[in-house]
């Protein structure tokens, strides 16, 4: 065996392979360092030092961004993989060690969060009693970073909102979350043609305050020209960061807002105070995210049973439909 082979078997750590895919998924140094709670100096420090052992750079750095190299790219799939078998021997070992309570780590989007994990959480529990759960609500992006992370172990998200690299995941389809346009309880827009003419000024005004979300770029551009393309006379009137949020807006008459149907929903109890109309829009399709190989392990297959059951009994809210002056060109993909 000569010297390079010999030094990468005894020197490359764990912790720098944790950082090194933390880098290859963040979008920036500081983010990377962020997530796995270590300053952005240390973690360069560890980054450099496995460039040093490998013998080649393993990202081409410009200003805010780490691009990975041929090296880099050829690394990624093999840490990950080293990575996930350290945690499933973890997670393996876990089940014959007495005394210690196992804890469920999860990331999910407040709307499917809100509707779906408390009923999950007390069905699972009811099988094991000792089981406890660590729960954050973070944006989809993020949630993918913490699965490649290994920081949690399941993803609750609508599939729509993954890039191509959440295929690395299984995907557990849970339930079908459709897009509706929520205005105030005093915007009647059955049977509207012509919006202009067949509203009040007011009325007028107010469907064109549009109170808009975004989980990240590419959903914003795609909302924003879903209502440029519809509503051209419009307004940003407010950007919220919940769902929630926005239709509270909604139902005080400060505008419209394009929502998924879950959001609207208050424990089994509809909003009060709004319309929802459906809109030529994809669906969300909501889905849960883990690693293959912890779907046949429990806890997490009692929890993933858990979850659909709870999917199959939530009501949506009744929506009306189509206004005639929306039911215009092709489904919009959010």
């Amino acid at each position: 065996m000569n010297k390079l082979s010999t030094s990468l078997h005894t020197e490359i750590s764990l912790h720098q392979l944790r950082i090194f895919t933390a880098v290859a998924h963040a979008a920036t140094l500081t983010e990377a360092a962020k997530q796995l709670g270590i300053a952005q100096p240390s973690l360069s420090q560890q980054l450099s030092r496995l460039e040093t052992l490998v013998g080649t750079r393993l990202f081409n750095r410009r200003p805010g961004e780490m691009e990975l190299t041929e090296a880099g790219l050829y690394l990624l799939p093999k840490a990950e993989h080293v990575l996930r078998g350290m945690r499933d021997l973890e997670d393996g070992l876990m089940q014959y060690t007495t005394g210690r309570r196992m804890t469920i780590r999860l990331a999910g989007i407040t709307s499917v969060l809100r509707i779906l994990l408390p009923g999950a959480l007390k069905r699972v529990r009811e099988i094991f009693p000792e089981i406890d759960f660590d729960i954050q609500d973070r944006a989809p992006a993020d949630i993918l970073e913490l699965l490649y992370e290994r920081r949690i172990a399941l993803g609750l998200l609508a599939e729509n909102s993954m890039v191509a690299s959440g295929a690395g995941f299984s995907q557990v389809p849970l339930l079908t979350d459709a897009h509706v346009l929520a205005v105030p309880d005093t915007l009647d827009l059955s049977g509207v043609i012509d919006p202009r003419r067949q509203l009040s000024a007011d009325q007028y005004a107010t469907l064109n305050q549009s109170i808009q979300f975004s989980f990240g770029t590419q959903h914003t551009k795609r909302v924003r020209n879903w209502y440029e393309r519809l509503f051209p006379d419009h307004a940003v009137v407010a950007q919220c960061r919940s769902f929630e949020v926005a239709t509270e807006l909604v139902r005080a008459g400060a505008g419209v807002c394009l929502v998924p149907t879950l959001a609207v929903l208050h424990g089994t109890e509809t909003l009060k105070g709004v319309r929802l109309y459906r809109v030529n829009a994809t669906a969300r399709r909501i889905v849960a995210l883990i690693p293959s190989q912890y779907q046949r392990v429990e806890p997490y297959k009692s929890f993933i049973e858990a979850l659909e059951k709870t999917a199959r009994e939530v009501a949506l809210p009744e929506t009306l439909g189509v206004p005639p002056f929306l039911d215009i060109g092709p489904q919009a993909q959010f």
